[in-house]
């Protein structure tokens, strides 16, 4: 089999596919997360705790050009920023599983019993094998 044929084989074997098509719907989703969380949560979290901007938040080591600055704040903003979005897509994939969810099944009928002589039965025969001895 030559290069080319193995390579085709590869790039449309299903898993390939489906994993393309997940990398692009999860780009477009990452957007509309991003989106959420810039245009819709982050002006209500700023009109609650009054604006505050982390980024420009830092701790400046020694005079001149020589300064180590350490920029603490960005970190603190991106921190932030993930942890919104890890809520608001935990919140949508909880919802998205609510809706998949199908009804639980009920659980299976106990076995029926095992069809044979009931106890009256085996001590009539019994009796009758007595008598007969």
């Amino acid at each position: 089999m030559g290069f080319i044929s193995e390579f085709k084989e590869f790039a449309v074997k299903g898993n390939v596919m489906d994993m393309a098509v997940g990398v692009i719907i999860g780009g477009a989703f990452g957007k509309i997360v991003t989106s959420l969380v810039n245009d819709v949560l982050m002006p209500l979290i700023g009109m609650v705790t009054g604006n505050i901007d982390f980024t420009n938040l830092s701790l400046k080591f020694g005079d001149g050009e020589d300064a180590a600055v350490l920029a603490y704040g960005n970190f603190i903003q991106n921190t932030v920023d993930f942890i919104i979005v890890a809520f608001c897509i935990f919140l949508m994939l909880k919802a998205i599983n609510k809706l998949n969810r199908k009804k639980e099944e009920p659980a299976p009928a106990e076995p029926a019993a095992p069809a044979g002589p009931t106890q009256e039965e085996l001590l009539a025969e019994i009796r009758d094998l007595l008598k007969n001895k």
